[in-house]
């Protein structure tokens, strides 16, 4: 005879102060199982690395602040010279918090264990990449049902131990409108996971790619990336999903600084650096002068003229803090300067 449900009431559910799910990177990966999907080369496994060391770190990664914990990579298409590469193009510091594997157990032959385990040596462990799924799947022919299957007992694993584990993915060749339909193998996979990111671009060759971000625990959001082709990091060009607190961020930062210096004339690189002394928050080239322009009213309104020209070398901001009119102004930014509505 089957056992009795065990059930609660929905007055005992909502009168339940219930644990928020803690998330590996701000809003964006929480713990349990996630796919990072995307076609040949296009720069997946550098995300991943990317993701790994910046949790071991406790940095940034995504412009999204992570939650510091060891990290596991299993890199089961490279070899040590090839991770030692990757570190190298990517000037990661010495850190004992991520550590490489480039073999493993299969799925069902012994990969769970050999997690469980690592978890009793690694106590702080909060993430596992797998790079690439294939490599640790026994099946070759799968289906909705074997694929959801398959991942039941990595995904308790996950679930009892409190851990993120990121699965690498390859997608199809042949496009489908909805990308995750096009992650290759993955219908039972994609229906497991708690969060599922698809790195592709329009065409081959361009300049930016877009990440789809998608899942149970996060909103659904359009990331669009661009590869640095000198630190190999990805960096966002655009996040709607943080846009705003980044350029209040930025303009917190740019008010603090021109309030005291008064005035600054140079390119958006300058005045990076110059931010760095009153703010910790990084802010990329490609987007301060774009964010600035967008928000020029709200510098206005706090006492704050914004203009931009160019010069031999390339475009030049300048920024100019007053507080008692327009004599203050230098005459090269009179002609294109409103007074504002209010100043500060």
């Amino acid at each position: 005879m089957s056992k009795k449900f065990d059930t609660r009431s929905a007055k005992d559910i909502l009168s339940t102060v219930m644990p928020a799910s803690e998330m590996i990177i701000q809003d964006l990966m929480p713990t349990g199982i996630c796919i990072l999907a995307g076609p040949q080369k296009i720069g997946k496994s550098y995300l991943a690395l990317d993701i790994g060391v910046s949790v071991a770190l406790g940095r940034p990664v995504l412009d999204r602040e992570t939650l510091q914990r060891e990290c596991l990579y299993l890199a089961l298409e490279d070899n040590y010279r090839r991770i030692q590469d990757r570190l190298f193009q990517m000037n990661v510091e010495e850190t004992d918090l991520i550590h490489f594997a480039i073999i493993a157990d299969k799925l069902g032959g012994g990969l769970e264990k050999q997690i469980e385990v690592f978890t009793i040596e690694h106590p702080n462990l909060g993430l596992v990449i797998i790079d690439v799924m294939q490599l640790v799947r026994q099946k070759t022919v799968s289906n909705y049902s074997s694929e959801y299957n398959e991942l039941a007992e990595l995904r308790k694993l996950a679930d009892r131990l409190g851990i993120s584990i990121l699965m690498v993915m390859h997608t199809k060749k042949s496009r489908d409108r909805d990308q995750l339909n096009n992650i290759y193998g993955g219908g039972g996979f994609v229906a497991s996971a708690d969060a599922i990111y698809v790195l592709d671009q329009e065409r081959r060759g361009d300049e930016n790619c877009i990440l789809l971000c998608t899942g149970r625990e996060i909103e659904n959001v359009e990331i669009t990336l661009h590869l640095d082709s000198e630190s190999m990091r990805w960096l966002v060009v655009n996040d709607p999903a943080t846009k705003n607190s980044k350029k209040s961020q930025l303009l917190a930062a740019v008010y603090v600084y021109i309030r005291d210096k008064k005035h600054f004339e140079g390119s958006a690189t300058k005045l990076i650096e110059e931010l760095k002394s009153v703010c910790s928050y990084k802010f990329y080239v490609n987007r301060v002068t774009r964010d600035l322009s967008e928000e020029e009213h709200k510098l206005a309104d706090n006492g704050i003229f914004f203009s931009t020209s160019r010069d031999h070398n390339g475009r030049i901001i300048v920024l100019h803090y007053y507080e008692n009119g327009t004599h203050d102004v230098p005459a090269v930014t009179k002609k294109t300067f409103n007074r504002p509505k209010l100043a500060i």
